[in-house]
């Protein structure tokens, strides 16, 4: 039987007899080397020369899910998420902290994260979380357009002007059958607030004015065309 050469991730992880979460820890962490081999491999030298207690260590306990990293944030914060109510922090901040470089994701899993528990308890200690959570907060389109305080018609304008996008599609069912399901976009709170420093030829206190039933003053305007680059 020929000798295996290269490792990825999972492979590398089983050589060493570590779970994958800890072995992608220890590479955010920096006590993996980066892979020497493309694409993002591991030779078998490179895999003999890695410490496995280290790797073990880094990691100090079982990973949390999205969901419990998101319950100790808000229990932080002093709104913990109760069962059968809104929660006061969902996965879906969770996983703007994850883009935003604030959490890394141990998971392979495309439908949940995972994260190391001390990295959520360095988080939960920043004086700034209650500015991060409030701004990776979760609009749907009413709830935006309600925060900029114009209709929901103008909203639906600014998004087909391209000047937001959303940061991901959720599923909503309505009633207990999922035929009545309809994927409802989520914006985060702080691309919303950003939108009228964005736009300043736009008069936002006349546009908040704009009466029911009055065909809206973006639908003259066209999406700007992004100029190539040379």
């Amino acid at each position: 039987m020929a000798r295996r050469t290269e490792y990825d991730e999972t492979q590398a992880a089983q050589r060493l007899k570590v779970p994958a979460t800890a072995f992608r820890w220890a590479r955010h962490a920096g006590i993996v080397p980066a892979p020497d081999l493309p694409p993002g491999q591991w030779s078998r030298a490179a895999v003999e020369a890695m410490d496995a207690g280290a790797v073990r260590a880094a990691m100090n306990g079982e990973p949390l899910s999205g969901r419990e990293a998101a319950d100790r944030i808000a229990a932080a914060l002093g709104t913990p998420n109760k069962m059968n109510e809104k929660a006061a922090v969902t996965s879906f901040v969770v996983r703007r902290f994850i883009t935003r470089g604030l959490l890394a994701d141990l998971s392979s899993n495309p439908k949940g994260t995972s994260h190391h528990p001390g990295q959520v308890a360095e988080l939960c200690a920043r004086g700034d979380l209650a500015e991060l959570v409030t701004a990776d907060t979760p609009l749907g389109p009413d709830q935006a357009a309600d925060r900029l305080r114009v209709r929901r018609v103008e909203f639906d304008w600014m998004v087909k002007l391209k000047w937001i996008r959303p940061a991901e599609w959720a599923e909503v069912e309505f009633g207990t059958s999922r035929a009545g399901a309809v994927n409802v976009p989520l914006y985060r709170t702080a691309d919303v607030d950003a939108l009228p420093g964005a736009h300043p030829e736009i008069d936002w206190e006349e546009l908040r004015q704009v009466e029911k039933g009055r065909r809206s003053p973006l639908a003259a305007l066209r999406p700007k065309e992004k100029t190539a680059s040379v």
